[in-house]
C-alpha cells in the first residue's frame, strides 16, 4: 500500500449519518424520492424468482426511517396475494450507524408505529449487517431482492483531498479524475458484489444520486449550489483563522456523483466483468425530486417566514453532512469542534435566512433495475 493510501480515511471509519432519528426526520426529500418509485419496486418485487424464503437487503438503509413505508408496501403486497413465505429483511450499513434507531422503528418503539411490518405481519424477520456495500454481504445466490436509495455515490475512500473546494464537483480536472478512477472501481465491485448475492431472477434497484443530462445534481438544480455555499462558509472561517488550511483541506466529502454514462457503462460492454457476472441492466431514468421544504416555503409564503425556511432547511443539509465537517476537526476536543460546526451551519442558515431566493435541497437520482440472469 502506498503512503498515499496509509494517510487517507477509508470511508467506514468515519461516515455516518446523523443519529437517533435525526435523519430520518430531517430528510423528507430522501422519503419523497423513495416513495415516487414504488411502481418501479412492485414490479420488481412481483418478478422475483419463486424461492422458499424470500430474502430482501436496504443496502445503505441509516436509521431505516425513510425506506420503512416502502417495505412496509412491498410486504403488504405480497401478503395481500396471499404470498405467506418467511420474508428476511437485511438493513445494511456501517458499523458507526445509528443500527440501534434502526431497530426500535422496525419493532413500533420508535418512529411510524403503524409501519411497523416486523410487528404487523407474521413471518417476517429483521436483521442488521454493520459492514460496507463495497463488498458481498451475503451469501451467494441468496438474494431474491435489493434496494438502496442515496447511498452508493459514497466512495471506499477518498482518492486524494481536494484543496480548494469541499466536493468532486467543484474540484480541478486532476482530482476529478481521481474520484472519477475511484468510483469507477467502487462501482464494479458493488454490482460484482451484489450479482454474487442475488439468486437467478433476483432483482436491485437503487437510486443514486448522480448528474443527469442536464448536468443537474443535488441542491444544484437552478438556483445556488449548496456544494458551493458549504465551501463557501467553510472557507470563510479558514480566513478568519477560525481553522486551520488542513482542516479546510480535510473537510472533502467521500463521494462521487456519476453521470449516467458512468452507471451504464459496465452494462454496454458484453464483455466486461458485470456481463460476465450475469448482471443485466433492465431500464436506467432520471428523477428530479423538488426540495420539500422549498416547496412548503412556496406555497405558506404569506405565512411561513424566511426564518421558518432557513430553519427546516439548513437541518436537512446537516443530517448527512455534518460528519464531514467535524471528522476534519479531529484534532480538537469535542467541545471546540461543536461550537465550530455549529458557527458553519449558523452561517448559511443566516444567509438563507437573509435571502431565501435560490436556495434548495433538491434531488437528482439516477434509477437503476438491474436483474441477474
Amino acid at each position: 500500500m502506498t503512503s498515499k493510501k496509509l494517510e487517507t480515511l477509508n470511508t467506514q471509519d468515519v461516515l455516518s449519518m446523523k443519529g437517533e432519528g435525526y435523519y430520518s426526520k430531517k430528510t423528507a426529500g430522501a422519503k419523497n424520492a423513495i416513495d415516487s418509485i414504488q411502481e418501479i419496486l412492485e414490479r420488481s418485487i412481483l418478478s422475483i424468482p419463486n424461492k422458499e424464503i424470500l430474502r430482501f437487503a436496504d443496502f445503505g438503509a441509516a436509521d431505516g426511517g425513510t425506506s420503512q413505508e416502502l417495505w412496509y408496501n412491498l410486504i403488504n403486497l405480497l401478503r395481500s396475494r396471499g404470498d405467506d413465505r418467511a420474508i428476511e429483511v437485511i438493513y445494511t450499513d456501517l458499523a458507526s450507524n445509528d443500527f440501534s434507531t434502526l431497530f426500535k422503528n422496525m419493532q413500533g418503539m420508535h418512529g411510524e408505529k403503524n409501519l411497523a411490518y416486523q410487528k404487523i405481519f407474521d413471518n417476517v424477520f429483521v436483521h442488521g449487517c454493520g459492514t460496507g456495500f463495497h463488498q458481498q454481504l451475503l451469501a451467494s445466490d441468496s438474494l431474491s431482492f435489493g434496494f438502496s436509495a442515496t447511498a452508493m455515490h459514497y466512495v471506499s475512500e477518498k482518492p486524494c483531498q481536494i484543496k480548494n473546494h469541499v466536493h468532486m464537483v467543484g474540484a480541478d480536472l486532476s482530482e476529478k479524475k481521481q474520484f472519477m478512477a475511484q468510483a469507477a472501481t467502487d462501482w464494479e465491485s458493488i454490482l460484482l458484489s451484489r450479482a454474487r448475492e442475488l439468486a437467478p431472477g433476483g432483482r436491485f434497484v437503487c437510486m443514486n444520486f448522480g448528474i443527469d443530462e442536464k448536468g443537474r445534481y443535488l441542491g444544484n438544480t437552478g438556483g445556488h449550489s449548496m456544494f458551493d455555499k458549504f465551501n463557501q462558509h467553510w472557507r470563510t472561517h479558514w480566513d478568519q483563522g477560525i481553522i486551520t488550511k488542513e482542516e479546510y483541506i480535510n473537510a472533502t466529502f467521500a463521494q462521487h456523483y456519476r453521470t449516467v454514462d458512468e452507471f451504464c457503462t459496465p452494462f454496454n460492454d458484453k464483455m466486461s466483468e458485470i456481463s460476465k457476472a450475469g448482471l443485466k441492466l433492465l431500464s436506467c431514468s432520471t428523477k428530479l425530486t423538488k426540495c420539500p421544504y422549498r416547496t412548503s416555503y412556496e406555497k405558506n409564503i404569506r405565512s411561513m417566514s424566511k426564518k421558518d425556511f432557513a430553519d427546516s432547511l439548513i437541518p436537512t443539509t446537516r443530517s448527512w453532512s455534518e460528519t464531514v465537517f467535524r471528522t476534519a476537526l479531529s484534532k480538537r476536543d469535542e467541545n471546540e469542534s461543536n461550537e465550530i460546526v455549529n458557527s458553519f451551519y449558523e452561517k448559511y442558515r443566516a444567509e438563507v435566512e437573509r435571502d431565501p431566493d435560490g436556495h434548495a435541497m433538491d434531488y437528482i437520482h439516477i434509477i437503476m433495475e438491474i436483474e441477474k440472469i
